[in-house]
């Protein structure tokens, strides 16, 4: 009985708080408990004068990836950081944004365009297409490429690996079909 309670308090108290200190894009499960204020359309910002145009940058890009990749279930959590020092409080480091499973979304302040939050969305849409735990052990040629690609990110050329991931997944994608691309993508 005693080992059984010790293993449930590890479980259910030890692990979470060490996720919270340690791993910090799990802080997107609980962005109020950062400082973050949110709408109950699933979008959480710092100060309340951006909501607006939080709200249709992801609104928008859900919009996008229903009609060019495929519709989300349900409504995504997507936090928007205005300042370093919030995009520190989720982790972020240099990266520009984060995607955690399907739980949520941290955009930092480089990252208030289009075709980032679109990037994003599609990293979640795969999270539900493939399960979390499959997408992480999925080639990240696909994973990447494929947000990328159909992000429609403007940039001409993308840093290394990324400009090879976009192009490699173009390549297979030319040969799979916009219609076959989930299934054909299940099989890898």
């Amino acid at each position: 009985m005693k080992i059984a309670l010790r293993i449930a308090f590890l479980l259910l108290v030890v692990v979470p708080l060490a996720a919270w200190f340690v791993v910090k894009p799990v802080r997107v499960m609980a962005p109020t408990a950062s400082g973050m204020q949110c709408t109950s359309h699933a979008v959480c910002v710092e100060s309340a004068d951006r909501l607006a145009e939080a709200t249709a940058l992801r609104d928008d890009a859900l919009a996008f990836v229903a009609n060019n990749v495929g519709p989300t279930q349900g409504e995504p959590l997507v936090v928007f950081c205005e300042t370093q020092d919030c995009a520190d409080r989720f982790g972020l480091g240099a990266r520009s944004a984060v995607t955690v499973g399907t739980v949520g979304t941290v955009v930092g302040p480089s990252a208030w365009k289009d075709y980032y939050v679109r990037h994003e969305l599609i990293h979640h849409l795969q999270g539900q297409q493939f399960g979390v735990l499959r997408r992480i052990l999925m080639p990240s040629w696909l994973i990447e490429g494929m947000a990328y690609a159909l992000s429609e990110d403007p940039r001409d050329t993308l840093a290394e690996p990324w400009q090879q991931y976009r192009s490699a997944f173009q390549q297979w994608r030319a040969g799979v079909g916009r219609e076959n691309m989930w299934a054909s993508a299940r099989s890898l």
